[in-house]
C-alpha cells in the first residue's frame, strides 16, 4: 500500500499552471515538523516534502493554501519515470482551523 497522511504548512505555492489536456497542477513545498517514538524514544523530525495536486483540487489549494497548515493525504511517487527522487501526489487537503488538530481530525475545512 502506498499511503501518506502528514500535517503540514505550506510554505512555497508555485503559479498554477496546466497540463496540455488542461487539467490543473500545482506544485508545493510542505513543512513538517513532529516528534514520533521510535525504538521507545522521542524523534525530533523536521522536513521539507516537495508535493503536487493535480485536477480540480489544485486549483482550490491554489487560493488558500499559502501559509496554512493542512491535514494531507496523498501517495508517493517518483518525478519522473526512472528516478529516485519522491514527490507526494496530494489527493485530499483539509485546512487546520486550530493548532494540534491533525491527529483529532476535528476543527479542519476540507478543500
Amino acid at each position: 500500500m502506498n499511503k501518506v497522511q502528514l500535517t503540514a504548512q505550506v510554505v512555497e505555492c508555485k503559479p498554477l499552471r496546466y497540463t496540455p489536456a488542461g487539467i490543473p497542477v500545482l506544485e508545493l513545498t510542505l513543512a513538517h515538523e513532529s516528534e514520533p517514538i521510535e525504538g521507545g524514544r522521542p524523534r525530533r523530525v523536521e522536513m521539507l516534502v516537495n508535493a503536487v495536486v493535480v485536477g480540480d483540487l489544485a486549483g482550490r489549494l491554489e487560493r488558500s493554501a499559502l501559509g496554512r497548515s493542512m491535514r494531507i493525504e496523498g501517495f508517493l511517487a517518483p518525478t519522473r519515470k526512472g528516478s529516485s527522487r519522491l514527490r507526494l501526489h496530494v489527493q485530499q487537503a483539509a485546512v487546520l482551523t486550530r493548532e494540534g488538530d491533525g491527529e483529532s481530525g476535528q476543527g479542519s475545512t476540507q478543500v
